[in-house]
Order: C-alpha cells, then structure tokens, then sequence
C-alpha cells in the first residue's frame, strides 16, 4: 500500500533492477463505499528508474500497488491541479481545452487521460531527455562468463574501429578476447588488442568460439555501454541467444520488442550486439556460416529452425551503426539462409520492404468465412459482395449468422444469397452475444480455416484472404490478424496492445494508412499478442481446440483478445499482416456503449483484468518504456 493514502495528482518515482524479468507495476485504487476497483498500469523501469503522473480520485479508500521484488519505490510527490493544466496548456493547449470540456460534461476517466497525455507522456522524438532523468548504471553480480567478441568488417571500415575497442575495453564483463573478422583480406596492421583475420565462408561460427563460453558479434563503429555484456551475459543463463535494445545510426532509439521471430526474418531487428551461446552454436550452428555480410539472416534463421531460446534486455546498451544490408540484400541472404538450412519460406521485396511468404498447400483449403450481422442492407451486401465476388481466393464457404433481422430488404437479400451454394445462412435470434454468434458460426463451417468477418468490413484488395490463410496454416500460428483502416484511410487496427488502456486496445488508431510504426513493424508481418475478431483468420483445429470465444465471460468485448491469449497458451502464436488491408467502420452497426452497454462493458473489462493481470503487466510485443497511456508508441 501506498503511503500516507494520497489523493489528487501525484507523482511516483521508483527503481528497478534491469537483470529482473520487465514487469510494469499496477497501481490498484479501491473507491467508494463498495470498493469499486480502478487498476492503473504504470511504465516499467526499463533504463533503472521510472515516473508516474496521475490522478489519485477523493473517495479513494484504499491504494494498492503491486510490483516485483526488485520494484523499489523512492519517492511519493504531490501536484497541484493547477500546475498540471498550466503544464497541459504550456505543451499543448488544445488537450488543455478538450479535458476541461470532458470535467465539465462529468468525464473524470477522458479529464485524467488527457492530463496525463499531455503531460507524462514523451515522444519519441524527445528520447534523449527522456533517458536523461531515467538512466541508472546497472549493479550487477560478477560473472564468470568467458566472451569472445568479433567484429564483422567489411572493407574500408578500419577507421570504424578504436572507438568500439575503446568501449569493449571499459565493459564491467570484459571479454576474454577480440577478433576482426574482414570480408576480403585482412588488412595487414589493425587497431591494437585486437586479432584480424578474413572471414571464412567455410567456417563455422562454433569454430571462433575457443575456450570462450559466448560469442559476441558487433560491427565496426558500435560503442556498447560499460554494463552491456553483463547484462546480456546474464540474459543468456536462461537462453541461447540474447539481443538489447540500442540507439541507431540515425540517432534514434530502438525499443525492441522480445523475441519476434517473423519481424527479425523481415527486419534483422536484434541488431548489434549479439551474444550466442557457444552450446547452442555447436549443436545448432554447426554448418559453414556463409557470407559475412548474412550472418545475421543466418543466425535469425537458425533460430527459427531450432526453436531457440531468445533474451531481450528492454535498456539501451549499444550505439551501433547498424546491419548495413538494404532490402533487397537483406532479402537474398535470408533465402540463402533458408535455403541452407530448410526452412519453407521464400522473401520477396513489396513496397521498398522485405516480404516473407510462407508456402499455401496445393490444393488450397477451403475457407469458412463467418459473418455476424443483424439488419443493415447497406454493410450486409457490401461485405458479401466483397468477399464473394472482389476476393481472389477458389475455395470459399460463406457463413452468415443472423442476430434477428427484421428488415424486409435484408431478408429478400438472404434469398438472393442462398441461390449461390458458397453461401449459408444462420438464424441465431437470440439476446445478442457475438462470442456465441461466432461459436455458432464455426461450430457449423466445413472450412479448414476460419475467416471471422464483421459485416462493416469492406474488401480493398483482391488477395486479401490468400495472405491471411498463409500465415494461418504454419503449424505454430494460431490468429492471424489484418490491417484495418477507416473510412477515411486512416489507421483503425494494426494488432492489439495488451495493458493499452489498463486493458487491451488498438495502437497508432487515426495514423495515416501509411505509418511504418516502430522499427518499420507496420511494413512486414509480425507477432502481436492479439489481434481483432473484426477480421481474424484460424485454423478450425485450432480454433476449436481452445473452445473457440467465451460467451459467458466476454459476449461482447475482450472475447478476441482472450482468445488470442488462450491460443498463446497453448503454443500458437498471433500474427499480424499488412499483407491483408481491409476497411473497417468499427462497431457502425452496434452503436456507442453508454449506459447499460458500458456497464456490461466494464463488467467485462474486469473479468479480462483477472484473467490476464500477467500479460497486462507485461505484453512482450510492447517496450515496457512505452506509454499505454496513448496509443502513439510514446515514451512514459
């Protein structure tokens, strides 16, 4: 519990330990008389120490705060409401003006958020000063890890490299040795303290590990912070390979997510350093590494291929310059990668980026596309008429499950549907439940796959589907979700945020279509850790093996998310695909939820907080340093 009970804004100042596995801390209000329950869900300590602004309501009765063992709380300070809406107004005057509005019309959630917002959150952009009030040295137990460090060259980068010798020479872990690895000869005087040598295609990686325990790759240029082999050094007790996060070679940071394999087959986003373990590259790098300039595609494939143990440490340990590999290099050394070691994937370049296609069996299973819908001629024929006649996809079962229409016209249209054999209708009238809708959906589909299509869904592109079900059928994907925009354009879905909210929401909503998101993830598919029943496609085993949605727990909202969840659970991932972009005018046909739908909206928003505190509190596809106050990929 908190201190001295404080009300009215605060802020909290706290500390933890970067070798403890990230967990944010959850700040639990009890108010009123029935102790109704208010979870706030605070940024992690990713860089050593953390700020929390926020509201602490006058009926509060209680103040819990739950947090990890290495969660040292170092200061409770109070604000004056006057001194946050003068801050608002001094950063952006407008918000300012929105909270007053939404205090005036009772809004005490919208008030406190757009407060918040405007004044604990930081962007991007602004990571320098962010870091500064935030960064601690990091206190770590001495290790008896042997790491052999070795730098990738390649010609004309010498002068590249007193600066990363400098930095391997101040490491609190120092390494046992040093190696430049040069493709092409090795020149014949280097920097000091260190050994060089040309790279060996026929060589394998496990051969430069000598009496070391680890190897490091590092390129030329890149300046590790003194603590940064020790941390990752301590990452790798549990695990094979571990990666940090860093600052780029365009200055900025990259927050990286933990291990993503899709988005490092697409992106190369580990980076530098690189620790691997010497047991893990004999027993599964035992080939000749390749071409030195597609190590890094060689070890991201092999870590594919041997479900490999992956550590993220979420803190800044390296400046580095980065993989140097544009698309379309990037792109041929990840199918020479795959093609050494067997992995049935094939990348391609689409808009500038690398596009990683997975293989579609021959003949292509036949898709159960479920449409819940209720009235509505103008969403029900639009969205039938997309699937059914704009999609390119030979295989498809339409399934449409009727909530109790009573519209003349969209009955009439049914008639006309049931004249096409792709397509079966489902009278379902009773008390809306769109969990037990889509259970009924698939419960009577012939698909091997599973489409779940809301009816104010439009088609934009014809390969839409063939996308979605490539990604379904890997055998460890179970959801796989799509880029939904609104009318407008604009972003409405890009994969879900657990914790987002307090909850689970939709990140970078109302961006242009064309934001590329952090690390450019919004350009190539990659691990979310939900994604919306608006447009989700499964495999019927799967989706059934996990008992489909729960209608009792989540008829309306969350039932998407948790479902998601429940496939993680049992080993199948969720991906996310740009691959499949669709329009989405979200919830048009059911309306707002006020009054006795935000009720029932909160009641199930609770049930998800219990049932996923873990995940809300750390979802590994999102930085802990980054605010889930907004939905911006900010700083807090």
């Amino acid at each position: 519990m908190l201190p001295d009970h404080p009300v009215g804004w605060i802020v909290l100042s706290y500390s933890g330990d970067p070798t403890a596995p990230p967990q944010r801390p959850i700040l639990r209000v009890l108010r009123g008389a029935d102790d109704a329950v208010h979870d706030f869900v605070l940024p992690g300590a990713a860089q050593g120490l953390a700020h929390w602004l926020g509201l602490i309501p006058p009926d509060a009765r209680e103040i819990r705060l739950s947090a990890g063992a290495d969660f040292t709380l170092e200061r409770v300070g109070a604000r004056r409401e006057t001194g946050v809406l003068a801050q608002c107004l001094l950063r952006r005057p407008w918000r300012c003006v929105a909270a007053l509005y939404e205090r005036a019309r009772g809004s005490e959630r919208r008030y406190r958020d757009i407060l918040r917002g405007a004044c604990a959150v930081t962007p991007m952009s602004r990571f320098p000063s962010w870091a500064a009030t935030r960064t601690r040295p990091a206190r770590i137990a001495p290790s008896a890890l042997r790491i052999r460090c070795v730098l990738l060259a390649r010609p004309g980068e010498a002068a590249a490299l007193s600066a990363t010798r400098d930095a391997l020479a101040a490491q609190t872990l120092r390494p046992e040795s040093v190696w430049v690895a040069w493709a092409g000869a090795a020149p014949v005087s280097g920097a000091g303290q260190m050994s060089h040598r040309a790279w060996d295609e026929a060589a394998c990686l496990a051969d430069d590990l000598g009496a070391a325990d680890a190897l490091c790759l590092l390129r030329p240029g890149d300046v590790p912070e003194p603590e940064a082999l020790a941390l990752l050094g301590h990452a790798l007790s549990e695990a094979d390979i571990a990666y940090g996060d860093a600052i780029g070679p365009d200055r900025r940071p990259q927050l990286k997510p933990d291990w993503s394999p899709d988005l490092a087959l697409a992106t190369g986003y580990p980076g530098f350093p690189l620790l691997l373990s010497g047991t893990w590259l004999s027993t599964f790098f035992a080939r000749p590494a390749g071409p030195l300039a597609e190590i890094a595609s060689a070890v991201a494939v092999a870590a594919v291929t041997s479900a490999a143990r992956v550590a993220h440490v979420p803190r800044i340990l390296a400046r580095t310059v980065g993989d140097g590999l544009d698309p379309p290099t990037r792109a041929a050394s990840l199918n020479t990668a795959r093609s050494r070691q067997a992995l049935a994937l094939r990348a391609e370049i689409h808009g500038g980026t690398v596009r990683v296609e997975w293989p579609l069996a021959d003949p292509v299973p036949l898709v159960s596309v479920v449409i819940p819908s209720r009235d509505r001629l103008d969403l029900i024929t639009r969205v039938c008429r997309g699937v059914l006649h704009e999609t390119v996809y030979p295989s498809i079962e339409l399934i449409i499950v009727d909530n109790g229409s009573t519209d003349p016209a969209v009955l009439e249209h049914y008639a006309t549907l049931r004249g096409d054999p792709r397509v079966r209708i489902l009278m379902d009238p009773q008390p809306f439940n769109f969990a037990a809708m889509v259970n009924a959906g698939v419960a009577v589909a012939s698909g091997a796959v599973v489409v779940l299509l809301n009816n104010d869904v439009a088609v934009l592109e014809p390969g839409w589907l063939e996308a979605m079900v490539r990604q379904a059928c890997r055998p460890n994907v179970g959801a796989v979700g799509a880029k939904l925009l609104y009318g407008d354009g604009t972003l409405q879905h890009v994969g879900v945020v657990v914790g987002l909210g307090g909850r689970a929401g939709h990140i970078l909503r109302r961006r242009p279509g064309d934001t590329p998101g952090h690390l450019g993830r919004l350009r190539v598919a990659h691990e979310v850790s939900a994604v919306t029943a608006a447009c989700l496609a499964v495999a019927r085993e799967k989706y059934l093996a996990v008992g489909g949605f729960d209608a009792e727990a989540f008829p309306v909202d969350f039932n998407d998310v948790d479902f998601c969840l429940r496939l993680r659970a049992a080993g199948w991932k969720t991906v996310w695909t740009p691959a499949a972009t669709l329009a989405h005018l979200e919830s048009v046909s059911r309306g707002p939820s006020v009054g006795a739908k935000r009720a029932r909206f909160e009641q199930e928003a609770a049930r998800f907080s219990e049932r996923w505190r873990a995940v809300i509190r750390h979802d590994p596809f999102y930085h802990p340093a980054l605010s889930l106050t907004t939905f911006g990929e900010d700083l807090e």
